[in-house]
């Protein structure tokens, strides 16, 4: 279980990262695309991957894992690109033996080039700067524009519900196990984590590639970074801008499920009014009901689900 102690401070303190940052979602894509949930959502978009990833690319898979457990020197909080490799660079010389070790166990391949990378050999560290670079210009600067949409219509939707209902609220809508215990906030998944923030606040990063629980990490000041699922992710993020506030957020078709249930419809009614299969129904309601935006409850054998007063107010702000 994923533990955060809060104080009256941190409560007060909690804010969000004003962008996505390059080789922060560099590596979260990496991670999904070696993970096997939410095939619906990532399916296709996992296929491409695996059609267009370089093999120059492929030592970043024996640091980054499907846990998202991974070592924080290859995805610095950096603005753009040259300033992360930068970073990646600097922290060379910092890194431990004890972190040499976990890498090595986790990685699928041979352990050579990850010891030669923190003997601090020139031609390793080469090797994983070429490897940054071609992921990054294969998986994410082709979309970075789609990137920067879904995140900023996450956050600019959490601010609203930050504003309008409080932390409590805002932070239990990024997970479906997500809840609050007292001030300390809850994920009810493995593995074990807890922190006390002590006053030193929280950022709140959206992520459109991550898909498992929120992801807890510090900073060198001393402050937290609370990664999580932005509402839409980068499969379904509509390209362009022209479909309105509300499909940015969501998507067109989650959007679209969310005016449907204005009125109480079942599973298979919103599958038949909107023309799409009922696996995607259930995928789009499960998102929407982890923040918060509608209720589902059971009648029978039929499965009934309809907007909150949240979801009304999203809809009526997004047009």
């Amino acid at each position: 279980m994923l533990r955060v102690h809060f104080t009256a401070e941190d409560l007060f303190d909690v804010t969000f990262a004003t962008e996505p940052l390059p080789l922060v979602e560099l590596a979260l894509a990496l991670v999904a695309w070696q993970r096997t949930d939410e095939p619906a959502v990532f399916g296709r978009w996992r296929g491409s991957v695996s059609r267009e990833l370089p093999a120059r690319a492929r030592p970043l898979l024996d640091l980054l894992r499907p846990d998202g457990d991974n070592p924080p020197f290859v995805e610095p909080y950096a603005a753009d690109l040259e300033e992360g490799l930068a970073a990646v660079r600097d922290a060379g010389s910092l890194l431990t033996p004890d972190q040499l070790r976990r890498a090595a166990v986790r990685a699928p391949g041979p352990a050579s080039w990850l010891r030669a990378l923190w003997d601090q050999d020139g031609e390793a560290w080469d090797v994983l700067d070429g490897a940054l670079r071609a992921a990054h210009e294969t998986v994410v600067a082709p979309q970075w524009t789609r990137i920067r949409q879904s995140f900023r219509a996450d956050v600019a939707w959490r601010t609203r519900l930050l504003a309008g209902h409080g932390i409590r609220a805002c932070l239990a809508s990024i997970h479906p196990r997500a809840a609050w215990s007292g001030t300390v906030f809850e994920v009810g998944l493995p593995p074990d984590y807890e922190v006390r923030l002590g006053g030193r606040g929280l950022v709140l990063m959206p992520s459109v590639f991550w898909t498992g629980r929120p992801l807890l990490a510090g900073r060198p000041d001393g402050s937290h970074v609370l990664m999580y699922p932005a509402l839409t992710p980068l499969p379904l993020a509509a390209p362009g801008t022209g479909g309105g506030a509300l499909d940015a957020l969501l998507g067109r078709t989650r959007a679209a499920v969310l005016q449907s249930l204005l009125e109480r419809r079942t599973t298979s009614e919103v599958a038949r009014d909107l023309a799409i299969s009922l696996p995607s129904v259930s995928e789009h309601t499960r998102t929407l009901r982890a923040a918060g935006l509608i209720t589902t409850e059971r009648d029978g054998r039929a499965v009934l689900h309809s907007a909150t007063v949240l979801g009304v107010d999203l809809l009526r702000s997004g047009g």
